[in-house]
C-alpha cells in the first residue's frame, strides 16, 4: 500500500514525457510486493473463506457497490468532475489497448487485495490494540468496534479524491456491513474485485453513450 501511494503521489508530479512510466510502476510494484508476501504465506487471513452460495452474494454486493458508486454522476451533471479523468492515450498512438490493460490489471486486480489487506485486515484491528502494543492479529477479523469502524470508514472517505467523498462513505458502509456478516478478508476481495470491475466494464462498454442536460456525450473515464 505504501509502494502504491508513494508511486501515485509522485507520479503527479513528473513531467508528462514519464506518465506512462509511472503507470506500469503503479500496477507492476504493488502486484510484484504482494506476490512476494503471498508467496511467503504472510496472508493467513485470505486462506479458509466459506464460498459456494456466499460467493454469489459477495458477487450479488459488488455489483450492488458498483451501482451505487456510478447512479449520482450519470443521473446529475452537476457531481462530475470537470478536470478529471484516465488518459487512454498516454502511452501514444496505438497503445491504447495497453493503457487500458494496465488500469483493468491494477484497478481491478491489485487495488482489491492491497488495500483490503491495508484497511480491512491491518488498519481495522491495529486501531484496537495499538495502546496495547499486542500484534494486530490477536484481534479477530471482523470483530466490530466503534473506533475501528469510524477510522475506517475515514480512511476509504478521506483516501479518494473529494469529488468521490459521498459515494465512498456510502460504498463504504455497504461493504462493511458485509465484513461484519462474513468475517473474513477474502470475500470482500471479492467484492472489491466484482465493484470495481463492473465499473470498469460499464465504462468500456458505454462511454459516451449517454448524454448531459445539453445533449453532448458524457465521457466516463473520470470513474477511473
Amino acid at each position: 500500500m505504501v509502494a502504491f501511494l508513494v508511486i501515485v503521489e509522485l507520479s503527479g508530479r513528473v513531467s508528462e514525457p514519464f506518465a506512462p512510466v509511472f503507470l506500469v510502476l503503479r500496477v507492476i510494484a504493488p502486484l510484484e510486493l504482494f506476490l512476494y508476501f503471498a508467496l511467503r504465506g504472510e496472508y493467513p487471513e485470505l486462506r479458509g473463506a466459506r464460498w459456494g452460495a456466499w460467493a454469489v452474494a459477495d458477487v450479488a454486493i459488488g455489483l450492488a457497490g458498483a451501482a451505487l458508486w456510478m447512479a449520482p454522476f450519470l443521473f446529475w451533471d452537476s457531481l462530475r468532475p470537470r478536470d478529471h479523468g484516465f488518459d487512454v492515450g498516454q502511452l501514444g498512438p496505438g497503445g491504447e489497448w495497453l493503457a487500458q490493460t494496465l488500469r483493468a490489471i491494477g484497478y481491478v486486480g491489485v487495488t482489491p487485495f492491497v488495500e483490503e489487506l491495508f484497511v480491512r485486515s491491518w488498519l481495522l484491528r491495529y486501531v484496537d490494540v495499538a495502546e496495547t502494543r499486542k500484534p494486530f492479529r490477536t484481534v479477530p477479523i471482523g470483530r466490530f468496534s466503534w473506533r475501528s469502524f469510524l477510522i475506517v470508514t475515514l480512511w476509504f472517505v478521506y483516501s479518494h479524491l473529494q469529488w468521490e467523498w459521498g459515494v465512498m462513505f456510502a460504498w463504504t458502509l455497504l461493504t462493511m456491513a458485509w465484513f461484519y456478516q462474513r468475517k473474513h478478508i477474502a470475500p470482500l476481495v471479492l467484492v472489491h474485485a466484482v465493484s470495481n470491475g463492473a465499473i470498469f466494464a460499464f465504462v468500456v462498454a458505454f462511454d459516451r453513450i449517454f448524454r448531459d442536460a445539453a445533449g453532448a456525450p458524457i465521457s466516463l473515464w473520470f470513474f477511473l
